[in-house]
């Protein structure tokens, strides 16, 4: 029996030479992060529908509208304004963690352009769009559409994580750790949509307006095994059928598209 006892407890000893390190296991962590993104939109055809109206514009352009490194990502005050991701996630194993976040994004149809157009409106040639052979100018007066506060995709995401250190030379994860990430997502729009649609009653509340599903990979460095930076390259596909457009629930618009984002954040790992 003392044999026994004094086998276990010298069993359980860490090893001097090969030590156990806190980052060589993540189930059970929790994570947290903050950071910002650029935002990337494929052209789409967007459909404008009420009462007396119905149309759609072909090939509309967008751009975010990023700020650049700014006190407001820090601000607490201020913090929604910028174009922003956080993400609160749990590891089910040492591999694969789930996690809900919103990617703040913000989607701004390019004004002064001409495009394609088919449909009907009241008072065509009233707002300076120039009407000719198919074509609209659109002009501020005409049409403003933005997802400026913002184009929320709020979403779940499933992801996998490997620890690259040891094919670079890391030995001592717990002082610095680089992992590769990748992960799926799905979720919902849930935007503030900002237009004036024909001198109609502007509409600006939070919404919800379609769906999303996105894909992603990332590279995580891990300092002192509590603190991260995490730079991620996601892409996805976004359906609006129902974005409110003026004070009327009559009127919506309706649009679908392909987007990217660059995001670099910053987060902590921890067990509870």
């Amino acid at each position: 029996m003392v044999l026994a006892i004094s086998f276990q407890g010298f069993s359980q000893q860490e090893d001097p030479i090969n030590p156990e390190r806190y980052t060589a296991h993540n189930k059970g962590k929790f994570y947290f992060y903050w950071g910002g993104n650029r935002d990337y939109f494929t052209k789409s055809d967007i459909r404008f529908q009420g009462d007396d109206y119905d149309f759609t514009l072909y090939d509309v352009e967008a751009q975010d509208r990023p700020k650049g490194w700014h006190i407001d990502y820090i601000n607490p005050a201020r913090m929604t304004i910028p174009q922003t991701n956080v993400r609160v996630g749990y590891f089910l194993t040492d591999n694969y963690n789930i996690s809900v976040g919103v990617d703040h994004m913000k989607y701004v149809m390019d004004q002064d352009k001409t495009v394609k157009y088919s449909g009907n409106y009241p008072d065509r040639g009233a707002y300076g769009e120039d009407i000719s052979n198919g074509n609209v100018l659109l002009t501020e007066d005409f049409l403003k559409f933005e997802h400026t506060d913002g184009l929320n995709y709020v979403n779940v995401e499933f992801s996998r994580v490997d620890d690259l250190s040891k094919y670079i030379g890391i030995t001592n994860t717990d002082k610095i750790q680089v992992n590769l990430t990748e992960g799926i997502g799905v979720g919902v729009l849930y935007p503030k949509t900002n237009t004036t649609l024909m001198d109609k009653e502007r509409h600006d509340d939070f919404h919800i307006s379609g769906y999303g599903m996105s894909a992603k990979v990332g590279l995580n460095v891990t300092f002192f095994k509590y603190f991260f930076i995490q730079t991620e390259l996601k892409g996805g596909y976004i359906n609006m059928p129902n974005v409110r457009t003026t004070g009327s629930t009559a009127d919506k618009a309706s649009h679908s598209f392909y987007f990217a984002q660059t995001v670099i954040a910053f987060g902590g790992i921890f067990r509870i």
